[in-house]
């Protein structure tokens, strides 16, 4: 039988115990969200797991774009400021078309990421969906890509979503992510493994140049590279075996967009390699098969809008520089603009 000293005993300890673990979970969130202060602009996310600050909510009147895609919409290497989205913001304002404009790229997520996206961030209230992502979902047509890009075959990455605390809570912990990265600086890349490094388009040293240049060759090798004239691409409206997985995990982000009224532009990536093209080319029968018709939908190829093979623009053969965003930001004005006008 317990005596009222030991129940009282027990209780302390009980108390005791919950109000350590409190204080050790007040002290981790603290720290949590002061890593989120430090990095959201330079390098990291916010506290709902976007680049930039929170949005707040939308103004009766006012239209919102949100931007999917992997590391060139994340803006990898470069302060938010200087991403496509951030850019874009910009553009449509000095435009008169004021618009706020989310970053919700992701680093190494392919189109299977969009719908997952769409549906977490449902609550910003935006208007217009702009796909943009191609990219890392190449990995099934290139000997050995997976290893090079860290996507497989089939690309089914959800970068946020491998958080437990944000499938419950929608708050995204940085402070993981941080101490991973920092982890990663001490240690040497997998053999083969391309490092792409943030920071490498603000340096300007010997070094650096090298191992940009260094990047850039070993893409070429492992993609392929894009010939100046690329074989005829191998297309059906319902996309080749190759692409049907890329392809299908477009339409669905559409049919879930545009369900809820939402406006959708699909833009295809500066060409990377000539299976790039091939890829491309299928998605844009798809698209005008499933959605020729529909005024909300509109496709947009940029795929020569760019040379990656340029490194003063894309500075390890894939990501952009400040500029070079800058560039596809303007070229994205006049599609969102006509697709805010859809009723």
């Amino acid at each position: 039988m317990t005596t009222p000293t030991r129940r009282k005993r027990l209780l302390f300890a009980a108390i005791t115990f919950v109000l350590t673990a409190l204080l050790m979970i007040g002290a981790v969130t603290a720290a949590d969200v002061y890593a989120h202060w430090r990095t959201q602009d330079v390098a990291g996310v916010n506290v709902w797991g976007y680049r930039g600050a929170p949005q707040s909510r939308k103004p009766a009147n006012g239209l919102r774009v949100v931007m999917l895609g992997g590391s060139t919409v994340f803006g990898w290497g470069l302060p938010a400021h200087e991403s496509i989205p951030a850019f874009l913001e910009q553009r449509l304002a000095a435009a008169g078309s004021p618009m706020s404009v989310v970053n919700l790229g992701a680093p190494r997520q392919g189109a299977y990421g969009f719908l997952y996206d769409l549906q977490d961030f449902a609550d910003l209230d935006y208007d217009i969906v702009c796909l943009y992502e191609g990219y890392n979902d190449l990995g099934g047509t290139v000997p050995h890509l997976s290893q090079v890009l860290a996507v497989s075959e089939r690309n089914y990455h959800l970068w946020r979503r491998t958080s437990p605390v944000f499938r419950a809570f929608r708050y995204y912990p940085i402070l993981p992510v941080v101490l991973i990265e920092k982890a990663d600086i001490l240690t040497a890349p997998p053999a083969g493994a391309v490092a792409f490094t943030p920071g490498l388009a603000a340096r300007a040293t010997a070094s650096a140049m090298r191992a940009t240049a260094a990047v850039s060759a070993q893409l070429s090798r492992q993609l392929g590279g894009l010939s100046d004239v690329p074989p005829v691409p191998v297309v059906e409206d319902d996309c080749t075996a190759t692409w049907r997985h890329y392809c299908g995990s477009v339409r669905a982000a559409v049919d879930w967009a545009r369900a809820r009224g939402k406006r959708v532009l699909v833009v295809t990536q500066p060409y990377i390699s000539d299976s790039h093209v091939d890829q491309q080319a299928n998605l844009a029968a798809m698209i005008e098969k499933y959605f020729g018709s529909d005024t909300g939908v509109r496709y947009l190829n940029l795929g020569r809008s760019i040379d990656l093979r340029d490194s003063r623009i894309a500075y390890d053969g894939l990501h952009l520089v400040a500029a070079g965003n800058d560039t596809i930001a303007a070229q994205l004005v006049e599609p969102v603009r006509t697709l805010s006008m859809v009723k």
